[in-house]
């Protein structure tokens, strides 16, 4: 289920998807483009809550960062709340990876060449 987090007054609150409803095409495909993956494991690499959406050096406009960021609610993978002016974000580690176990630990990875 769909559940939105108090917004700040300025804008709607964002409306996050439980990882349980997640069907796993859903979370794969959230996964599958390029700039998604790289939000989610600098994510990875950072305490909760320290992230506002503007602080990703990604290669997309404001508009194609907030679709990505809605892809990952709807997929389950994130979750957001408002402090002040900024977005903040955390990676839902613990309940993706009771839905997916395993699935975030290959993502978060660096990508290494096989032997």
């Amino acid at each position: 289920m769909e559940v939105p987090t108090t917004g700040s007054g300025h804008r709607p609150a964002p409306v996050h998807t439980d990882p349980d409803e997640v069907p796993l095409l859903a979370a794969l495909s959230a996964l599958a483009d390029p700039v998604r993956i790289q939000l989610v494991r600098e994510l990875g690499g950072s305490p909760e809550w320290t992230r506002s959406c503007g602080s990703f050096d990604v290669p997309v406009g404001k508009a194609a960062l907030s679709h990505h960021f809605s892809v990952l609610r709807g997929a389950g993978l994130v979750e957001q709340r408002d402090q002040g002016p900024k977005r903040v974000n955390r990676l839902r580690r613990e309940e993706f990876d009771t839905r997916f176990p395993g699935l975030l630990e290959l993502v978060l990875r660096a990508d290494s060449p096989r032997r």
